[in-house]
């Protein structure tokens, strides 16, 4: 097995050194896509058949967690075939943190005031579609 960064150090066109370290390889998005799409499924199908808040609106904020959550797992599988998938995967990974976590752990708590990290997520699933435009 390869390490995910190699160090190398290369000589400047004036003569310096300097060290280079190799990126990520952009298909270990679909790794992370497989660990996330994993959590997805069990997270809907707990909120599915075993969730029973007592308010049920917390019930609803879980299944829209649970529904963004997999829909950008499935765009993650896109990452490595994008311009920058670094950014794309990073940033839908960060929403689906921010977003769906602080849903999932609002609802299972019931109480509001952990949601605060949801419209940082929404804004982090924003920043990723629109970084396919550059």
């Amino acid at each position: 097995m390869r390490p995910e960064y190699e160090v190398k150090t290369e000589e400047t066109q004036d003569g310096r050194e300097c060290l280079r370290i190799s990126e990520m390889d952009p298909y270990h998005w679909h790794k992370i896509a497989a660990i996330s799409g994993i959590a997805a499924l069990g997270l809907g199908t707990y909120g599915f058949h075993i969730f029973k808040p007592e308010n049920p609106i917390f019930k609803e904020v879980w299944q829209i967690a649970s529904v963004y959550h997999l829909f950008h797992t499935a765009a993650l599988l896109a990452a490595p075939i994008t311009k920058r998938p670094h950014i794309f995967g990073g940033l839908l990974t960060a929403g689906i943190l921010a977003f769906s976590g602080s849903c999932y752990t609002a609802a299972y708590v019931e109480d509001k005031k952990y949601s605060a990290l949801a419209p940082f997520g929404g804004f982090a699933f924003v920043a990723g579609w629109a970084s396919l435009l550059f």
